[in-house]
């Protein structure tokens, strides 16, 4: 099996975001910068986060990675589990699905993959921007 990892580039990234006054209480959009170890990789992208429950939320989320020749994008559909407690509600886990092409029209070739995702990350949720940390773990054949 083929591990991808996709971290963000530096600690804390900015995600331009809507209010969120309360621990998953609003939904909000926004913008990231992102790197991909496997392929040495930077990219960028965005994600919602829409509340299901007051710790649980739908995470879609789409990326794509500047490279040559070629492109790839990603997009995904996780879950986010925020865990609670004062000290604790920036904390968050997730699991999804993940599906990714490549593509490179020098050589006409292409791939696609479907995969599964692991994440974790850290997001203050006070303010309309939400800066946040991510490590994603993206498992596939």
């Amino acid at each position: 099996m083929r591990f991808r990892t996709s971290a963000f580039a530096g600690a804390l990234l900015l995600a331009v975001a809507s209010r969120g006054h309360a621990q998953t209480s609003h939904s909000h959009l926004g913008a990231h910068v992102l790197y991909n170890s496997t392929f040495d990789d930077v990219g960028f992208g965005a994600q919602l986060s829409v509340p299901m429950s007051h710790h649980l939320e739908f995470y879609p989320s789409f990326d794509y990675y500047i490279q040559t020749p070629g492109s790839v994008w990603e997009a995904n559909a996780d879950l986010k589990y925020r865990f609670s407690g004062e000290r604790t509600d920036w904390l968050y886990a997730g699991t999804g699905i993940n599906f990714d092409r490549f593509s490179d029209k020098s050589s006409d070739r292409s791939n696609s993959t479907l995969g599964w995702n692991l994440i974790a990350g850290a997001e203050s949720l006070r303010g309309t921007i939400h800066p946040y940390a991510e490590v994603r773990v993206t498992v596939t054949d």
